[in-house]
This record gives C-alpha cells, structure tokens and sequence, in this order.
C-alpha cells in the first residue's frame, strides 16, 4: 500500500522526498487506527498537488536565528515534507543545546500531529508537534466557527517499548466521530457538537461546528486551541484559522499559507538518562497498574494505538470502501497497480 500511494503521488507531480514523506505521515495513520489521516487521504493530496494549493517540487530553506531556534519555510510543499524536515532541524538543534524550536511557514495539511513528535521520540528525544487548521471549532459560550481543531502532540522515549505518545485534538470529538455516528444511525454524546447558532445538538446531522474540549467547562479546550493558535500562526506570521481556506475546497489552486510549530528536548541536558529512562519507567508502570473502577481500564497514552499496529500488522490495515473506490479510479488513470485489500466495512 506504501508503495501504491508513492507513486500515485510521484505521478501527480510530487517529487521523490515529498510523495515518500506524505506517505510516511499516512501510513502512520492508518497503522495506529488514526484512518481519517490515514491513506484515504491520498485523493486529497492528488488534487491538491495537481491545482497548485500545494508545491509538489518545493526547496525547504531553514534559516537559524538563535543557539536552538530556527524557521523553515516550506515553499508551500506537502506538510508532511515540511514538517518531518522541521523536527529533524530540532532535533539537531536540541542534541547540540538542549533543547531545539522550529517555526513552520508556508506549508499545507499534515495529517497526524503524532507523527512529527514520534519522529523525535524514535531519534531519543521528546517530541512537541502543534498545528493549526481551518475554522471549525467555535469557542466556550460561541456560536460560531473560530478555531480550527488544533491538534496537541507530544511524544516521549520510553525504553524497552514503543515511546509514549499523546494525539489529540482541542475540539471535544474529531469531525470524523460526528461522520462514524451519522452512518451508525446514533446520537452524539452531549455537549461535543453544536448547529449553526452554537447551540449544543445530539443529531450527528445538525452539526455544523465542534464544541472546544471540556464540555461544562469548555474554556479550557478554547484555551488550549488558543495556544496552539499562538505557536502555529502568530508566532509563525502565518494565517489564523478563520482566515485559512477550508480544507475541502472548492479552491484547490491558491496555497493555503499555513503555519506549525515543533519542540525537541534532549532529556540529558536536564537529568542523566538512567535516571530518566528510570522515572519514565515508574510513572508508566504505575498508571498502568492504578486502581480502576469496575471493569474498567487505564492506559497510557499511545496503548491503543499501538495495540492497534500491532494487530493492524499482523492481520493487514483494513480500507474502507470509499478508499477502495478511490485507489481504483487513481489505479486506472495513472496506470499503476492496484493493491490487495483488508476490506473494513
């Protein structure tokens, strides 16, 4: 399937790092269960590359402005190129000072937060990826579009297993919940979606904006899309969310001028590794170990995800139909073999 969406995307205009990179990012998705940015994105990014809203052929220019800062600029190629190339500088920057900061300029949709912090989790270092997006979150007591979802996602070293890792958007739920309840027939949970007035709805048809993370007490979501508004756009001189164009179209040619913003931290600039490894051990052994109520479960972050590529690699990454179809009209307009399917209802 890796292979399949590499060379749609090289047909499509992308170069070999950009269509290596997008699909990097996708199949991380869709190995840990995050399908929505998983390789159903690829028709996406198709149409994006061949109207112009993203460089296919872009040159990256990184640009030092202190010990352990930098900005990229992405020449609006693929989020994924550009975002990878990022923490790749802060992670150099923060084996040199500690710590590194990379502001993100010109760049485009980037699928997983997750991804970009997992990057600097594998190299030994804790990973920080905020991002952004178009309005569709209102604010605590709002009623109308203001932040986009804003995703949060940090990812930390855990020795012996795969690192700890935090994914989350800032909206109470992910547009794509709202779409699984519509084809399930079933009521959203309250307080998580709102109609064209703010006002809170359970019809999963009548949602025309995501409530901020935090229900009753929702200004702590807004908050926290605030401050990844403040990283992403601000800081980046980059577009706030009510100003970038949707990511749906219907213009596809103009360049959608988003900005990001990654972290990397060297844990030995603060504490010798034993004793980090060490602490990261305890705390994770014990959240896991921690009473629960009946039949109930604690996790730390990342333990479904990774339970989920763990069986995702041994039974194969299940496709939706709509996946399907669209790997099959891109199979047949560039010529390039279709592959097998797990096919997921």
């Amino acid at each position: 399937m890796a292979s399949f969406c590499r060379q749609v995307l090289a047909a499509a205009g992308a170069d070999t790092d950009t269509a290596a990179a997008a699909t990097r990012a996708m199949m991380h998705g869709s190995l840990l269960g995050i399908d929505s940015h998983g390789v159903r994105l690829t028709s996406h990014y198709v149409k994006a590359i061949e109207g112009g809203r993203v460089n296919g052929r872009p040159s990256l220019a990184v640009t030092q402005t202190a010990p352990a800062a930098a900005i990229l600029d992405g020449d609006n190629g693929h989020g994924a190129l550009v975002t990878f190339a990022a923490m790749d500088k802060a992670c150099e920057l923060a084996r040199i000072n500690g710590i590194g900061a990379v502001t993100i300029r010109r760049s485009s949709h980037f699928g997983a937060a997750g991804a970009y912090a997992l990057a600097a989790a594998e190299a030994g270092l804790i990973g920080l990826t905020v991002c952004n997006s178009d309005s569709f979150m209102r604010l605590h007591g709002g009623a109308e579009r203001f932040h986009g979802t804003n995703p949060i996602a940090a990812a930390v070293p855990l020795a012996g297993e795969r690192p700890w890792l935090l994914d989350m958007a800032t909206s109470a739920i992910p547009y794509n919940r709202v779409l699984l309840y519509r084809s399930l027939g079933l009521p959203l949970p309250e307080g998580v979606a709102s109609d064209g007035d703010g006002i809170d709805v359970n019809d999963p048809h009548g949602v025309e904006m995501l409530a901020p993370l935090g229900a009753a007490f929702g200004h702590k979501g807004a908050g926290l899309a605030g401050l990844v508004e403040i990283l992403s756009a601000v800081l980046t001189g980059m577009k706030l969310s009510f100003d970038i164009a949707p990511m749906g179209g219907p213009d596809f040619t103009a360049p959608r001028g988003m900005g990001a913003f990654v972290l990397a931290v060297a844990p030995e600039a603060f504490i010798p590794r034993p004793e980090f490894d060490a602490a990261m051990r305890r705390y994770v052994d014990r959240l896991r170990t921690s009473r629960t109520v009946a039949q109930g479960a604690v996790l730390a972050p990342g333990d479904r995800e990774w339970g989920e590529a763990a069986l995702r690699q041994k039974n194969g990454i299940p496709v939706d139909p709509v996946t399907i179809e669209d790997f099959t009209a891109l199979a047949g307009r560039f010529g390039i073999t279709l592959p097998g399917f797990d096919r997921k209802a």
